[in-house]
């Protein structure tokens, strides 16, 4: 299996997701009370148009399998002890966890349906 190729069509296919994905843009401020979920207009707030803040990435298991050797030799990816596995880390889209879920959701399918085991994981910021 060309591992180069497989890896290009997964990225490929993983930024034609992020660049589809429709975040909810949010605005962050301060709150008018310490604990409160409300929004102070006369304080300075922010307009994040790509949403949440987040993180995602591709576990690719076991970590001693062909293409989790191949993405590490290209540095591709890299080793979790957390995981047991090979972790490609999504740094496309800044901080947008919409737009990087959505591409690593669309990377592993490709590779899975290569016939490699992994799944995609995301946590917000």
């Amino acid at each position: 299996m060309d591992f180069a190729k497989l890896y290009q069509e997964a990225h490929k296919a993983g930024l034609v997701a992020g660049e589809g994905a429709k975040p909810i843009p949010m605005v962050v401020g301060t709150p008018t009370t310490l604990f409160g979920s409300d929004i102070d207009y006369e304080k300075k707030t922010y307009y994040v148009a790509d949403g949440v803040c987040g993180f995602a990435w591709v576990a690719v298991k076991p970590r001693n399998a062909p293409f989790a050797k191949w993405l590490v030799a290209n540095n591709k990816g890299r080793s979790s002890d957390y995981d047991k596995a090979i972790l490609v880390l999504v740094s496309e889209f800044g901080q947008s966890l919409e737009r990087k879920s959505q591409y690593a959701a669309a990377f592993a399918q490709v590779i899975s349906d290569a016939g490699i085991r992994c799944h995609a994981n995301s946590r917000i910021d």
